[in-house]
């Protein structure tokens, strides 16, 4: 499996240059990366049941959330978030935030929802390249604290989960 700060530095590389299409694949795993087509896959060895689905873009960037909904948002967030025994999955870059792969789609995770180390949480849009964020934690997710659609920013807190 390839950990996320090495796929941003195979994203920062493929935007830099002049290729349009860059495949990688190491142990069984593969990453495809396409700048004008926008097709980010994942296949991991026969080993798992389970492959990470292509995502592609058909999700309509949703207008951000005004600022008096997010200031009537706050307070509840900070007392939850200030909360010492809760872990927050936060996003690794700047991007827009999809709880879902596309808008037919079910979120990923809800509240309540039992998390695992490699579970997809959701994807942050970056560039028109899709990523998947993982939870890398055990647990049971607490509190959402971004909207679909929502731009956010890197190191931005995501999700409050309960650790196992």
């Amino acid at each position: 499996m390839f950990k996320i700060q090495e796929i941003r530095e195979i994203i920062k590389l493929v935007d830099s240059s002049s290729i349009d299409e860059f495949v990688y694949e190491v142990d069984g795993a593969k990453v495809k990366l396409k700048k004008n087509g926008v097709v980010v896959t994942e296949t991991v060895a026969p080993k798992k049941e389970v492959a990470a689905p292509v995502v592609q873009q058909s999700a309509p960037v949703a207008p951000a959330t005004p600022a008096p909904a997010k200031a009537e948002e706050t307070p509840a967030a900070s007392a939850t978030n200030n909360d010492p025994s809760l872990h927050k999955i936060v996003s690794p870059m700047v991007g827009t935030f999809y709880q879902s792969p596309n808008p037919d789609s079910p979120a990923y995770v809800k509240v309540g929802d039992k998390v695992g180390n490699e579970t997809i949480v959701c994807i942050v849009e970056a560039m028109k390249l899709f990523n998947e964020i993982e939870a890398e934690v055990q647990g049971e997710i607490v509190e959402v604290l971004v909207k679909d659609g929502e731009l956010v920013e890197y190191g931005q807190p995501l999700f409050l989960v309960k650790a196992e």
